[in-house]
């Protein structure tokens, strides 16, 4: 497949352009500076411009672009980046798209699992309403934007949980103060988080090319797990204790609304369209994954 990736200099981006390479594939990145070789083509998102010809002959457009979540403190310019980095390049894609006789085929749009706002215990299947707060009204946006593709282009909203990396990513602060022991939950740690691996998620999406599924798709492993969980199972691999716990009105005072919505919010989230579509993990239990993090098999 010429498979046309925005966003492909992230975490999940660069992980995921070595997976389809691997698999044979070809890929050509969207980059906003000026091409470094045949394999990039410039756009400006931000602007609304893109060479209409890069769509040209693509079997799918994978978009993960956007402004990092948790990079920088949630002031008001802020936010208003983290919505409109999303938006316009969702828009910019979906509109060239529409100027295609033949527009591609599938869209896989990244969306988060932010989508579903702090709710609770409450078991998040892809039916379940958005919830409230800045992360799911940027979601609820997102997923509209990409759904702007025109007619007979299948698309794909993948409510991507938190990725489990040996490097940056959500883990990035965190791990090294794990495996120096001085880590710990976050909270109450209670609350749950949807994890998945970085292969996984790699896998994930390429899953999505071809798999007959189309709409919200949770992007995360089988077995939940909440923090408290998350956090002793990876300090448990490292062979680290995983004692000091930060509270949360430090985690406010430090970071405001961020970490009511980032780090203390719950998504018990399910794969339940991935499952039923009959993708294969390669981490499916928290315990392969932290040992998998922890460089240790």
């Amino acid at each position: 497949m010429r498979i046309l990736i925005a966003g492909a200099s992230g975490l999940i981006g660069t992980a995921l352009s070595d997976t389809l390479r691997g698999s044979g594939h070809d890929v050509v990145s969207l980059v906003r500076r000026p091409p470094a070789s045949p394999a990039e083509v410039q756009w400006d998102p931000a602007a609304g411009r893109i060479d209409d010809t890069a769509l040209k002959g693509a079997d799918a457009v994978i978009n993960l672009s956007g402004a990092g979540i948790g990079d920088r403190p949630w002031t008001r310019r802020r936010i208003s980046e983290l919505s409109s980095s999303r938006l316009g390049a969702t828009r910019t894609l979906t509109a060239a798209m529409g100027r295609m006789d033949t527009p591609p085929p599938v869209f896989l749009s990244q969306s988060a699992s932010g989508y579903y706002g702090n709710a609770g215990p409450a078991v998040l299947r892809e039916n379940a309403p958005a919830g409230t707060g800045i992360l799911a009204r940027i979601c609820v946006d997102w997923e509209a934007a990409a759904h702007e593709a025109p007619a007979g282009v299948r698309v794909v909203t993948a409510r991507t949980g938190v990725v489990l990396s040996r490097n940056g990513g959500a883990l990035g602060r965190l791990l090294p103060l794990l495996r120096l022991g001085v880590g710990g939950p976050l909270g109450n740690g209670r609350q749950y988080w949807p994890w998945i691996t970085l292969p996984d998620v790699a896998a994930a999406f390429e899953f999505l090319l071809t798999a007959p599924l189309a709409g919200p798709v949770n992007v995360c492993a089988p077995e939940c797990a909440d923090v408290n969980s998350l956090i002793a199972r990876l300090a448990g691999a490292l062979h680290r204790p995983a004692l000091l716990r930060v509270p949360a009105p430090v985690l406010r005072l430090v970071m405001g609304q961020l970490a009511n919505e980032l780090l203390l919010a719950s998504q018990r989230m399910e794969p339940a369209a991935l499952a039923g579509a009959g993708f294969q993990w390669q981490h499916p239990s928290l315990a392969e994954a932290a040992a998998w993090v922890a460089d240790r098999t």
